[in-house]
């Protein structure tokens, strides 16, 4: 039995999570303790919430709230939807606790005793608008070597590049974009420089790794390690333990990573077992398996193990399994840049289990995948409902119906028994696979499993058996469903909660949880009463009617107003502030019909990629959508709460890409009536059509697209419509 950590990237507290980190380090860590613990070895597996980033500060300035607000609701966010989709973690915590300010100072102090940190003044951007030192991520420009437009001052998230901000070419300010001057500080650096030979002959010594993670980190390394600034002249964060240094704050990199070393000694004593960490962390037996981004390579293969080598007595990485990035239309998922597929909005669509298969069929270990709902739908459709959810669905079925509990095994011919063989067969390549973090080629192993298992229950044909030989049918049947026991085994690790509900349905005793890779092994249970199977999964519609993909250029999400002020240079404009599940400025011509009291109550449905405007002087970053006829106008909003940042998509691929207000012109929408449920129509006061809508309500004015002769109402997940805040007339224009 092996002991195993798992060390998990920690998401940014700027908003929700999403596809793209999931896909990236989450479900890769999952899979991989999930399977550890069912082989029966020792596991934790940790992270949580990074609440210190800088990326929080620049939500809280623009909310006028403190960046521990910021970070708590999406801390909350996040572990709920890490919780529902059975992110099965030790322990989730955050960077804002007792035990990490403590154990980060500690890791800072005995650093800086050993002679590996340095004071130095340095130049540091400083905004002459905003009256401050600019930390890096409030830094944004060009990057020097790959020419992206909106680097960051600490990196690039286009080629992953470590940045200083000062190499940025056209440096600007991210909140006022205003051009910084640089202005000399003081700050310690960690001397990189102390610790090059022994990483370079470390990493070059781990033939295990990754190709891309191995080699980027050796040319980094060849390249030459410069010292870093590990402090920052902000008020949030893990406080620098050095006397004259109260206004600083240790910088996020190097608190974040001390994490993984926090979170399990918070592990521990939750456990009531207080030394119970060092079993992870200073027994040279034990393996820790990083998991991340390709944009964090740098600090888990160089700057985290420089760091572990300067403190002592800590084990090193033992693997770093960085995978590449996810995209989207080509551009790489971030929060920051409002490029998102939320995680709590696909799980009020889909079960864990659908998410879970795709992002694991889907995940870029070696390259760059691509995430689009066509293929999302595709292969959920194709691969997980139709070969393996149907291979289960028909062998348990039929065994249900014609024996009502799983059949005695009698003598086995040739094909049964090389199905056994493939049972035997794949459950060594799963084993292999997992065991060396290939998870798509552990998937890919269950899904040929489960396509012979069609192939097996075709060829011996159990429909033309039951009338002139129960017994032969019953054997067949008996492997059909130590197939299914295989299978649901095998696909534990990802889909845990449809492998759990068939093992029940299998009446075996236990969770396979409890039981572990030894199921494989454990017999059925002949004569076993069988319960009326139930069905895993079932074919998802993504895609609306053709007629209306022109309303997929919009991205609709909701929004909750925050803040409502007077325009500074417009009498009949409010400046609003709107949680979108990131904060952003709006300019709204909504005085003449609601006071800032009122606004304050409501939640909104905002056009998010419209491109911005600059209105009187202010810039506006989204419009709210409203109807307007007869010297009336009324907001649309969800017919029941949403949380912020929920999509309305109509079951539509919401565009990700910016379009102009001549644009959204082009396209009609307006307030319609429910004329007649069944069939639906809807009135548009001076016509009628046809109308798509799930369970209409006659006399219900709902939101809805126009495409010719035909409507569609307007819905989020759930089917949640989109009505008014006040009444409005029959085929009044949305704008």
């Amino acid at each position: 039995m092996a002991r195993i950590l798992v060390c998990v990237a920690w998401p940014y507290a700027n908003g929700p999570l999403h596809v793209g980190h999931v896909a990236g380090s989450i479900m890769p860590a999952d899979i991989f303790a999930r399977f550890n613990r069912i082989i029966g070895n020792e596991v934790i597996m940790v992270s949580g919430t990074d609440m210190h980033g800088a990326p929080i500060t620049v939500i809280a300035d623009r909310e006028g709230v403190s960046p521990e607000v910021v970070a708590n609701r999406y801390h909350v966010l996040d572990a709920k939807a890490i919780a529902d989709m059975g992110f099965d973690y030790d322990l989730y915590t955050s960077t804002h606790t007792a035990n990490h300010e403590a154990v980060t100072q500690e890791f800072f102090k005995t650093l800086l005793e050993k002679g590996h940190l340095e004071l130095k003044s340095t130049p540091q951007f400083y905004c002459e608008s905003c009256k401050r030192y600019l930390p890096d991520r409030y830094v944004i420009g060009k990057c020097p070597h790959c020419g992206y437009e909106r680097a960051r001052g600490d990196q690039c998230e286009s080629c992953g590049k470590d940045l200083n901000a000062d190499e940025l070419v056209e440096a600007r300010c991210q909140t006022c974009e205003g051009t910084p001057i640089l202005k000399e500080t003081e700050h310690y650096f960690l001397k990189l420089s102390h610790f090059t030979d022994d990483i370079l002959k470390w990493v070059d010594g781990h033939k295990h790794w990754r190709p891309h993670v191995r080699t980027f980190s050796m040319n980094v390394l060849k390249e030459g390690l410069e010292d870093r600034s590990i402090t920052r002249d902000l008020k949030w964060g893990v406080p620098v333990p050095v006397q004259g240094f109260e206004d600083k704050r240790i910088y996020v990199w190097f608190d974040a990573v001390i994490g993984y070393l926090s979170a399990s000694k918070e592990w521990a004593l939750l456990e009531g077992k207080p030394n119970e960490w060092t079993r992870y962390w200073t027994d040279p037996e034990c393996r820790s398996y990083y998991f991340l981004g390709k944009d964090n390579i740098v600090f888990h293969t160089i700057i985290w193990p420089a760091m572990l080598l300067g403190f002592g007595g800590l084990n090193l990485p033992y693997d770093v399994t960085a995978n590449q990035f996810m995209n989207f239309e080509g551009q790489k998922f971030s929060k920051s840049l409002g490029i998102s597929i939320d995680i709590p909005d696909m799980l009020q669509r889909f079960k864990p289990d659908i998410i879970r298969y795709y992002l694991s069929a889907n995940m870029p270990e070696t390259k760059d995948s691509e995430f689009s709902w066509d293929d999302f739908a595709a292969r959920v459709n194709n691969e997980l409902v139709a070969t393996y959810g149907n291979f289960l669905h028909r062998a348990l079925s039929f065994t249900y119906k014609n024996f009502g509990s799983i059949p005695v095994k009698g003598d086995l011919d040739d094909r049964d028994k090389a199905a056994l063989a493939r049972i035997e067969q794949m459950s060594k390549e799963v084993e292999a696979a997992l065991s060396a973090c290939e998870f798509r080629r552990g998937l890919k192993a269950v899904m040929d499993l489960a396509q012979f298992g069609n192939q097996y229950f075709d060829s011996v044909a159990p429909w033309s058996l039951i009338g002139t030989d129960k017994w032969r049918c019953g054997t067949v049947l008996h492997v059909s469903l130590q197939i299914c026991k295989a299978l649901v085994v095998l696909s534990f690790p990802f889909m845990p909660f449809s492998s759990e509900n068939i093992w029940k349905q299998l009446k075996m005793e236990g969770t396979i949880g409890e039981v572990g890779w030894k199921g494989l092994e454990l017999p059925l249970r002949d004569g076993q009463a069988l319960e009326k199977p139930v069905p895993q999964f079932a074919k998802i519609d993504i895609a609306s009617s053709s007629e209306f993909q022109q309303f997929a250029a919009l991205n609709l999400k909701v929004g909750k107003v925050l803040d409502v002020q007077q325009h500074p240079n417009a009498d009949k404009l409010y400046m609003m502030k709107v949680d979108i599940g990131k904060t952003i400025n709006m300019i709204s011509g909504l005085k003449e019909f609601y006071t800032p009291e009122q606004l304050k109550t409501k939640t909104l449905i905002i056009v998010t990629n419209l491109e911005p405007a600059t209105i009187r002087g202010v810039k506006s970053e989204g419009m709210l959508l409203a109807a307007e006829g007869d010297g009336k106008l009324a907001l649309l909003i969800p017919e029941t709460d949403l949380p912020a940042g929920t999509q309305i998509s109509s079951d539509m691929e919401p565009g990700q890409k910016q379009i102009s207000f001549k644009e959204f012109q082009k396209l009609d929408i307006r307030a319609g009536v429910i004329a007649q449920s069944n069939p639906p129509v809807l009135d548009l006061g001076s016509r009628k059509m046809q109308c798509t809508v799930d369970s209409p309500e006659a006399g219900k004015k709902y939101a809805t697209f126009i495409a010719g002769d035909k409507a569609m109402v307007m819905y989020g997940p759930n089917k949640v419509k989109i009505v008014f805040d006040v009444d409005i007339q029959a085929g009044a224009k949305i704008r």
